[in-house]
């Protein structure tokens, strides 16, 4: 159990990092007008966005080590301290300063953690009908639907909320996928498993939301909507299909927990501006190749 905490927690540091790496590296390649597939081929050009990937990728690796013996409500949960995790670096190494509403939201953010970490049931889940295994795997579909609308229908902060919360809402469902298939005890069984595969689909889709997000505003935006909706979906689904529970006696400090957590993240990442100010997307006159060039610097005798 001690290896599930250390494992979510691990997870949070890496997700924190890894979004501010990721921001840099999508505020150099120029912003797509719609939700496109070969913007991930674009930001692989990217060092400060791969260096970022590679960090959610150690994360989503901690990520499932945590879900095999805790319930998601309380993995989602301490994986939105991310949020958390990114304000405080930004304090101690971009010298970015905390006001008091700032701190007391990391406080609070600390007791849900804290509260949750004390009061969550570990088990393992329980298997999953075909009904509900097909759910999961149709919601691809209107999920990367919502994914192209938001990117083509929206803009500004809108869609960086939209589509924060829509790579949330696929990142959740990543999470679902790992806990419900820790229910099959063969190996065979899982890699044939359609949920398998549509943890792989969900995660993509996840990935390429989360990067239209940050070339279309902020990194601190963007995460809020992720981290509302990555967090209260998989609660939901966890609690009402896969057996989640808090133990005995502390449902009622689990949830408020919970509640706290969600609130105090998501407001924590809307009103934490943690931003490369360094790095921002070239206007098109200073694109490579373009051929607006600016006028030279007129003769001192033309000016009489």
């Amino acid at each position: 159990m001690l290896v599930a905490y250390l494992s979510a927690f691990a997870c949070a540091v890496c997700y924190g990092v890894g979004s501010i790496l990721q921001s840099i590296g999508a505020r150099r390649t120029a912003a797509v007008g719609s939700l496109d597939p070969r913007l991930l081929a674009r930001l692989a050009t990217q060092a400060p966005y791969l260096v970022g990937m590679g960090l959610d990728l150690v994360g989503w690796l901690f990520s499932l080590l945590a879900v095999r013996t805790l319930p998601l409500f309380a993995v989602q949960a301490i994986l939105v301290a991310s949020v958390g995790v990114t304000a405080v670096l930004a304090r101690i190494f971009l010298r970015v300063r905390l006001d008091r509403a700032q701190a007391a939201a990391l406080v609070v953010l600390g007791l849900g953690v804290v509260l949750l970490a004390t009061t969550a049931a570990p088990g393992k889940a329980k298997p999953l009908g075909s009904l509900s295994v097909a759910m999961i795997a149709l919601g691809l579909l209107p999920t990367a639907l919502g994914c192209f609308w938001a990117g083509r229908a929206l803009s500004g902060e809108r869609a960086v909320l939209a589509l924060g919360g829509l790579s949330g809402l696929a990142f959740g469902a990543t999470a679902l996928c790992a806990r419900a298939l820790e229910a099959d005890r063969n190996v065979v069984d899982v890699v044939t498993d359609p949920l398998s595969w549509a943890l792989l689909v969900y995660g993509a889709i996840g990935m390429i939301a989360f990067a239209a997000a940050l070339q279309r505003g902020s990194v601190t935006l963007a995460m809020a909507g992720q981290a509302t909706v990555e967090t209260i979906v998989p609660a939901i689904v966890g609690l009402t299909l896969l057996g989640d529970h808090a133990r005995s006696g502390s449902g009622g400090i689990a949830t408020t927990g919970f509640i706290v957590t969600v609130i105090a993240a998501a407001w924590l990442a809307a009103h934490s501006r943690v931003e490369p100010a360094a790095v921002t997307t070239p206007p098109p006159s200073d694109a490579v190749g373009s051929d607006v060039q600016t006028d030279p610097e007129p003769d001192p005798a033309e000016r009489r």
